[in-house]
C-alpha cells in the first residue's frame, strides 16, 4: 500500500487499527502508529510512549533514527501523513460499494448525518466521524470501511489549493453531495474561481447533487449536476423550517431516492431528524467529577470516539460511562459493550429512560454520558452538574486549537510557544483550558502569581510554568511546585537568592525581565552588568531566559517605538548572555506582536488573548475563530403597560405597552451597570434587545416587543451577533476586562467539535 521499507520485526502479523495519538490507543496488539508532524509537535516524539503501550508496529518518516525497542516492526516512508492516505486509498479499492462524498463551504456534517439518519434503516452504512473531513480525517474515515457496510458517506474540505486532488484519489466517489458555496477558506487561493473549481473537482466524472443555490455561480449551471431545489421539494414531515434546514434536507432526500429508500420510510424518517450537537460539552460535575455530555446518538463509530476523548482529558483518573439502553438490542449492547470494554473504563452503567444511575460513589471521575436524544439522558446531566445557574460562558476548545494553528503558522519551526493562562485564562477557567493547551503541544505556561501556578500543578499540568511577578509570599510555593520565577529588581533577585539559601537550593532556573519602554516592571537596560554580577558570584540562580514587554504592538500604522524596544533589548540580552558565556531563552513578542513583527520572534513568544479569537488587526482578526461565547436564558416575559416602570430608581418609564424578558445576569456576573437604560443589549432570536431600566445585580430586564421571545429562550451577551469586541466598546473598556470580570459563579462549558 505504501511502498515502504520494513525494518526489524514482531511476533505479531496481524494490523486491524490506526492510530496517530498515543492518548487515544486502544487495542494495542493489532494496532499501528502513524506519527505525524503537527503544529506544534512531531509524532515522532511519542513513539516510545505508544510502545509502552503495547504498539509493535510502527510508520515513520525515513529522517527518523530507528530506536532499539523490543519486539518492534518499522515501515519507513518518506511521509507518514502520505502513507495514511495511501493505506486509505489501497483499503478503499477492497469496496465495491456506493461511496458518496460531500463537500462545500457549509452543510456537510449536517447533510450528511441527516442522509446516514434516512438510510440506516434500509443500508448498512459507515460515515465520517463528527466532521473528520481533513487530509487526515478522510483517511481515518475510509479506514472505517468494513465488509458489512453497504454505504459509506465521506466528508471532505478543503482549506489550501491542490488539497482536493488528494483527497478524491483517497476516496475515489461513485456519487456527489455540493452543498453550498461560500467564502470559507476564499483568503487561500488566487481568486473566488479558483477556490470554485478546487471544490468541483471532486466530481469528476461521476453522478453530482448539488443545491440550486450554486447554480449562479461562475457558470455553475452548465455543470452536469442535478440540481435540487428544494421549494420544489416534499419536506412538511421536516420538524424544521428554516431555510438553511429545508436546503440540507432536500440534498439528503434526494440522495436517499437516488438509492433507493422506499417514499413511505423516508417521510418517516424525516420526521425524526434532530438539529445536530456536533460538539461534545465538557462540564464541571458534583463530587470532583467532570461530565463529558455527548447525548447526541449511540452509534458505534460515534462510542468510539466519545470514549477516545474521554479517555484523553482523564489523565490518571478514572473513566465511568453511563449509556441508555432505550435503543439497544440484546446484540447491540453486546456490541457496545465491546467497545467500551476495549478502553481503560472503571466503570460502564447502563440505564433505561426512566432510571437515574447511582452515583453517589463517584468522585474525581470523568463522566462519559452517551446516548440518543430520545434517551432524555439530559437530565442524568442535570443531576450530575455543579452548577445550575442558566447563564454561561462557552469555550471552544476546536476554536483555540485552529487560532494556535495560525499564530504557529507565522511563526519559525523552531520557535517555542508560551500561553499566558493567568487571570483564571482570561475568565476561561485555567485548570481545563491549561490541560487543552497541554495536550495541544504549546510548550510554556505563563501566570501572574505563584498560587496560580500551584493550582494548575494540583490538576496535573507539568508544563513549565513561568510566574511572571514572583512574589517574597510565594517563593515557597515556586520551590514546592517546580514553578519558574520571573524577577524583575535587585531586591526582588537578593531575597529569591536568600530562600534559596535558606532551602539548599542552587542553579535554580529564572527569568529576568528588562524594561525597555513599558515602564512597568523590569531592571532598566544599564543594570545589565551589575545584574551580571549577581550571576557570577551566586551559584544559587541560573539565568534560563531573559525577556521584555512591548508597550505600542497594537499600534496600526507605527511600529517605530516596538522597534526601538526590541533594539534594546537585543543589546541587553546579547551583552548579559555574552558576560556570562550562557544560552538563554529570549522571549519579546505578545499577541499583538506575533503576526506584526515575527522578525523579533527570538526563541519563543508570549500568547494571551490571541488564542480566544480576538485582535486589534484586521488582518490577523480574518485568520481566527471566535472562541468565547457568554450566554443566558430568559425567565420571563411580562406585558407592561404605557407609564409602567422598570427597575430600581424607575430610570425607564414605558412610553407604550410593551414586552419585557427577565434574564438572570447582572453586575454581579460581569454585565455591568453602565449597560443600563440602553446603553446596551442582548441578542434573542438575532435580533438585538436593548437594556430597559437599571441593570440589577443578578437580573437583567430587556425590551422584546419586536420578537416571539419567550421563557427559557437562549440570550446571546456576546457570540456571533454580537462579538466581544463589540460588547466591550458599548462597555467603554477592552475585551480583557470584559473577559476577566465575568464572575465566577457563571457556569462555564467546554465544547470540542
Amino acid at each position: 500500500a505504501t511502498g515502504a521499507k520494513q525494518v526489524g520485526g514482531c511476533n505479531r502479523d496481524s494490523i486491524q487499527q490506526v492510530s496517530y495519538d498515543t492518548r487515544k490507543i486502544s487495542n494495542s496488539e493489532e494496532n499501528v502508529f502513524f506519527p505525524l508532524a503537527g503544529s506544534f509537535r512531531d509524532g515522532h516524539a511519542f513513539i516510545a510512549d505508544a510502545h509502552a503501550r503495547g504498539v509493535r508496529f510502527f510508520v515513520v518518516n525515513s529522517h527518523y533514527s530507528i530506536e532499539k525497542l523490543e519486539n518492534s516492526l518499522f515501515f519507513v516512508v518518506d511521509d507518514t501523513l502520505k502513507a495514511i492516505q495511501q493505506l486509505a486509498a489501497f483499503h478503499r479499492k477492497k469496496f465495491s460499494i456506493p461511496v458518496i462524498a460531500i463537500t462545500g463551504s457549509v452543510g456537510k456534517t449536517i447533510v450528511k448525518e441527516w442522509l446516514y439518519q434516512l438510510l440506516s434503516t434500509t443500508y448498512s452504512v459507515v460515515r465520517s466521524p463528527k466532521s473528520y473531513n481533513s487530509q487526515l480525517g478522510v483517511a481515518l474515515s475510509l479506514l472505517e470501511i468494513k465488509p458489512e457496510h453497504e454505504i459509506a458517506l465521506i466528508e471532505a474540505g478543503i482549506s489550501q489549493p491542490h488539497e482536493m486532488q488528494d483527497l478524491r484519489e483517497m476516496i475515489q466517489p461513485t456519487l456527489g453531495i455540493f452543498t453550498a458555496f461560500g467564502s470559507a477558506h476564499r483568503e487561500n487561493f488566487e481568486s473566488e474561481l479558483t477556490h470554485f473549481q478546487e471544490k468541483v473537482s471532486l466530481f469528476q466524472s461521476i453522478p453530482t447533487v448539488a443545491s440550486a443555490s450554486i447554480r449562479s455561480v461562475f457558470g455553475a449551471s452548465e455543470l452536469p449536476f442535478q440540481w435540487v431545489d428544494e421549494s420544489k421539494m416534499d419536506l412538511k414531515a421536516l420538524p424544521f423550517s428554516d431555510q438553511a434546514s429545508l436546503q440540507n434536507a432536500s440534498l439528503a432526500v434526494s440522495v436517499a431516492q437516488e438509492l433507493n429508500v422506499p417514499e413511505s420510510e423516508l417521510q418517516k424518517q424525516l420526521q425524526t431528524l434532530t438539529r445536530l450537537a456536533l460538539r461534545m460539552e465538557t462540564l464541571d460535575g458534583i463530587q470532583g467529577n467532570t461530565l463529558v455530555n455527548d447525548t447526541y446518538n449511540l452509534d458505534l463509530d460515534a462510542l468510539n470516539h466519545s470514549l477516545e476523548y474521554a479517555v484523553s482529558i482523564a489523565q490518571s483518573r478514572p473513566v465511568v460511562v453511563i449509556l441508555a439502553t432505550d435503543t439497544l438490542t440484546a446484540i447491540k449492547q453486546a456490541e457496545v459493550q465491546r467497545i467500551v470494554d476495549k478502553f481503560a473504563v472503571s466503570r460502564c452503567l447502563f440505564v433505561h429512560r426512566d432510571e437515574l444511575p447511582d452515583v453517589h460513589e463517584i468522585y474525581n471521575s470523568v463522566i462519559l454520558i452517551k446516548g440518543t436524544r430520545a434517551s432524555q439522558l439530559q437530565r442524568i446531566v442535570n443531576l450530575l452538574q455543579l452548577k445550575k445557574h442558566k447563564t454561561r460562558v462557552e469555550i471552544n476548545f476546536s476554536a483555540i486549537a485552529g487560532n494556535l494553528r495560525y499564530f504557529k503558522s507565522v511563526l519559525l519551526p523552531e520557535t517555542k510557544l508560551l500561553v499566558m493562562v493567568k487571570a483564571a485564562s482570561y475568565g476561561s477557567g485555567a485548570e481545563k483550558v491549561s490541560a487543552f493547551l497541554e495536550k495541544s503541544g504549546v510548550d510554556y505556561l505563563g501566570v501572574a502569581y505563584a498560587d496560580e501556578g500551584v493550582e494548575l500543578r494540583k490538576n496535573g499540568i507539568s508544563l513549565p510554568i513561568l510566574v511572571m511577578n514572583a512574589e517574597e509570599e510565594g517563593f515557597q510555593d515556586i520551590i514546592d511546585y517546580d514553578l519558574i520565577p520571573a524577577l524583575y529588581s535587585f531586591e526582588i533577585v537578593d531575597a529569591w537568592i536568600k530562600k534559596l539559601i535558606l532551602v539548599g537550593r542552587e542553579n535554580f532556573p529564572v527569568h529576568i525581565k528588562v524594561d525597555t519602554g513599558m515602564r512597568r516592571l523590569g531592571f532598566e537596560p544599564s543594570d545589565v552588568d551589575q545584574l551580571a554580577a549577581v550571576f557570577e558570584t551566586q551559584p544559587e540562580i541560573q539565568l534560563a531566559g531573559i525577556y521584555s514587554h512591548l508597550a505600542d504592538a497594537d499600534h496600526p500604522t507605527d511600529g517605530s517605538f516596538t522597534n526601538q524596544q526590541a533594539e534594546k533589548f537585543t543589546q541587553f540580552a546579547s551583552r548579559l548572555t555574552t558576560r556570562l558565556g550562557v544560552t538563554a531563552i529570549k522571549h519579546l513578542l505578545n499577541t499583538e506582536g506575533i503576526a506584526r513583527f515575527t522578525t523579533y520572534q527570538f526563541d519563543l513568544v508570549r500568547l494571551g488573548i490571541g488564542i480566544y479569537g480576538y485582535s486589534s488587526q484586521p488582518e490577523i482578526k480574518k485568520h481566527l475563530q471566535p472562541a468565547i461565547a457568554w450566554k443566558s436564558m430568559i425567565s420571563q416575559v411580562k406585558t407592561i403597560a404605557a407609564g409602567d416602570s422598570v427597575g430600581y430608581s424607575r430610570t425607564f418609564v414605558a412610553p407604550t405597552a410593551m414586552q419585557i424578558a427577565i434574564i438572570p445576569v447582572g453586575y454581579a456576573d460581569g454585565f455591568r451597570r453602565s449597560l443600563s437604560n440602553g446603553a446596551g443589549g442582548v441578542l434573542i432570536h438575532g435580533v438585538f434587545c436593548p437594556v430597559v431600566g437599571n441593570v440589577c445585580m443578578d437580573m437583567t430586564m430587556v425590551d422584546v416587543t419586536h420578537t416571539s421571545a419567550k421563557a427559557g429562550d437562549e440570550v446571546e451577551i456576546i457570540g456571533t451577533h454580537q462579538p466581544l469586541e463589540k460588547f466591550a466598546d458599548v462597555m467603554n473598556t477592552i475585551p480583557y476586562e470584559v473577559l476577566t470580570s465575568i464572575s465566577k459563579r457563571v457556569h462555564r462549558v467546554y465544547l470540542e467539535e
